[in-house]
């Protein structure tokens, strides 16, 4: 017999996650904590109303294709050249140490542990550790008047970094994933994928130019085009090249952000993301965490893996700042910034999930350990900014920045003065 309880699902998640977002942004946290929550109270480790169903759990896929494609187009190519040394010493040793605390934190929990495919699931603990959420930090950066400084534009040259390092650790992890894997082959296959995307990247800017040249007027079709390239390079990935799909659609976000149209299709994507598919994901792996199976150890596990997630972006990033020619002081508010954590740490624990890369039962340990990054963060920051003697000299505004204040102007505009506002910085007509 046909059932709809799907659509009251929906319905209670999307309700659940926006009322419960809205609680968690006045307490400063970010609003995806909010649509855990969601998930946590409404699913089977509390109130068991909602029961992870295949539905949740495609729509939940799709979802997380979809940020992931949204995170690739507000990554600019050409904002890399901005990004300087400093902000690629701080990402590079920011990525790695995290990474190799994360991997000697798993095998404390798995002594001895000789077997390739468990030394791959310690392996991927770092690489959860890896990624970085500066959602907050920039908030709290602008609060107290310190986002316009060297710290400032230090923090947000090496997230953007961070975000491909962290994505590229993700595709070696999960592609070696398997019993029987030829490493040299899988190697190979990911060198293939990212030749496969240089040359998509030439053919998909020139296509859109050539489109946007041709039928102007025409702008709701560039979105669909965008939509179908991300779904494709998500499935070739997965299937043609053995990388996560995630990993493609990401890719196909990078190749759409640097095309004429770019900003005007990630404004897009914005309503079907946060309407719809975000809050479904992130509600989805609510629904996964089993409270019960938390026994003391995934306790312990969990305090550890908050020290870790915290001292390792501390010490990674606080020595890749100290190693350009950053004071002591500067390189702690520099660790500081890039502590917290977020969506992605998220997206790369349900994707290792998925692939037996990390157990059901360490769901749990990694939500707290993104709230209580996102908690510590700007407590932390504020009163490193604090105890500094002097006032750190602002310096102008850099294209990072500059990124950062117009995504939020955009944001608050109505749609038709968006499109305005982004024709007018890309020195084209507006299309209306």
């Amino acid at each position: 017999m046909e059932t709809y309880k799907f659509l009251l699902d929906v319905a209670l998640i999307l309700l659940s996650t926006k009322v419960l977002g809205l609680i968690t942004r006045q307490l400063q946290l970010p609003q995806v904590v909010g649509a855990l929550l969601a998930g946590l109270i409404f699913g089977p480790a509390v109130l068991n109303i909602i029961q992870p169903t295949d539905f949740l759990s495609s729509l939940s896929e799709i979802g997380v294709i979809v940020i992931m494609f949204g995170a690739g187009m507000s990554t600019d190519i050409k904002e890399l050249k901005h990004a300087g040394t400093s902000g690629f010493l701080v990402a590079l040793i920011g990525v790695l140490v995290p990474l190799g605390m994360g991997t000697l934190l798993g095998f404390l929990f798995s002594p001895g542990e000789s077997d390739p495919s468990k030394i791959l699931q310690h392996v991927f603990i770092g690489t959860i550790l890896t990624a970085t959420s500066v959602s907050i930090t920039v908030e709290t950066l602008k609060e107290i008047g310190k986002l316009n400084t060297k710290v400032g534009n230090t923090i947000l040259a090496a997230a953007l970094i961070d975000d491909v390092l962290g994505l590229v650790v993700l595709t070696i992890v999960t592609s070696l994933a398997g019993d029987s894997v030829n490493v040299a082959l899988v190697l190979l296959k990911i060198l293939l994928f990212f030749l496969f995307v240089a040359v998509v990247a030439f053919l998909g800017v020139k296509l859109f130019t050539w489109y946007e040249n041709r039928f102007q007027k025409n702008l709701h079709r560039f979105p669909l085009l965008a939509f179908v390239l991300c779904l494709g390079m998500a499935f070739l990935a997965e299937e043609v090249f053995g990388v996560a799909d995630i990993i493609g659609a990401f890719a196909a976000g990078v190749i759409v952000a640097n095309t004429p149209r770019g900003a005007y299709i990630e404004s897009k994507f914005q309503p079907l993301s946060y309407l719809l598919l975000t809050p479904v994901f992130f509600a989805n792996i609510g629904l996964k965490v089993a409270i019960p199976s938390m026994n003391w150890q995934i306790v312990v596990f969990a305090v550890l893996l908050v020290l870790v997630a915290i001292l390792s972006k501390l010490v990674g990033c606080g020595l890749g700042a100290k190693a350009y020619g950053f004071n002591w002081q500067e390189s702690l508010q520099v660790g500081l910034g890039m502590a917290c954590r977020g969506e992605v740490a998220l997206i790369v624990a349900n994707r290792g999930a998925s692939m037996g890369l990390m157990p059901d039962e360490y769901f749990g340990p990694v939500i707290i350990m993104v709230v209580c990054c996102a908690v510590f963060t700007p407590i932390a920051l504020k009163l490193a900014f604090r105890t500094r003697r002097g006032t750190p000299e602002t310096e102008p505004a850099t294209p990072l920045v500059d990124r950062y204040v117009m995504a939020e102007k955009l944001g608050d505009m109505k749609d038709e003065d968006a499109q305005a506002v982004m024709a007018a910085k890309a020195g084209k007509p507006s299309g209306k």
